[in-house]
């Protein structure tokens, strides 16, 4: 007797390119208003040139609807020569952060990295923001409408580093639970299979950045570079 192999289903899940979330002056600025800068552009271009080679063919692209994700998916299909309407999904947007001037001195190291380091606990906040279990409770159900809808086989997300961690992280163990060490460099690629059971999740690869895919160039995170770069204007 043969057994047939699972249909699967695949999802493409990329960070957005490069931006910078401070002014010239180091001062923090909003970052629901951030875009691309000259390297995210260039990021962008090199995932979308990675996919045209490839010949694959998107059925859906979703964005999270901030500017960031929407110029980082309009590179991508700029590459690959689709016309394909984008949908933006704000429960994907980013793991919300509170008013850094709020957070003590003492606070200020857990407030940026601690989302990003180990098994996160669900009250862990952001910022002094919203919580890992608040980012799950918008993140999963956005999941589950996906994998709802059956009219795609091919889709691309273009997401956020939390929220991307928060999806791999129900891929990789089937539970509710937030790794939080899962690097995202900006513009990677994911490869993610899912079947119809809500279990069935394969993970092909992870954090694939074209441009520089041995990620030789830093050993540092995206939040401790962030980190670093506030205290220069605390």
């Amino acid at each position: 007797m043969s057994l047939s192999s699972p249909s699967r289903r695949r999802i493409y899940l990329m960070r957005h390119g490069s931006v910078s979330y401070f002014d010239q002056a180091g001062n923090p600025v909003l970052p629901e208003t951030v875009s691309l800068t000259a390297s995210g552009r260039a990021q962008a271009t090199a995932a979308g040139r990675v996919f045209a080679d490839a010949g694959v063919r998107f059925d859906r692209v979703i964005v999270s609807g901030l500017p960031r994700t929407v110029q980082t998916a309009e590179h991508v299909l700029a590459e690959t020569g689709q016309q394909i309407a984008i949908d933006a999904w704000p429960a994907l947007e980013e793991i919300r952060g509170g008013r850094l001037s709020q957070i003590p001195d003492h606070g200020l190291r857990d407030a940026f990295m601690g989302v990003f380091e180990g098994m996160v606990a669900e009250e862990q906040r952001f910022l002094g923001g919203e919580s890992v279990g608040e980012l799950m409770d918008r993140v999963h159900p956005a999941m589950d409408r996906l994998r709802a809808d059956p009219d795609w086989d091919t889709a691309l997300l273009v997401l956020h580093g939390g929220v991307n961690c928060a999806i791999l992280s129900l891929a990789l163990t089937g539970q509710r639970l937030f790794l939080g060490a899962l690097a995202q460099t900006p513009a990677c690629i994911n490869a993610l299979d899912v079947g119809a059971d809500p279990r069935d999740w394969v993970v092909r690869f992870m954090n694939f950045a074209p441009p520089i895919p041995l990620q030789d160039d830093t050993r540092s995170t995206t939040m401790e570079q962030l980190y670093a770069q506030y205290l220069k204007s605390r």
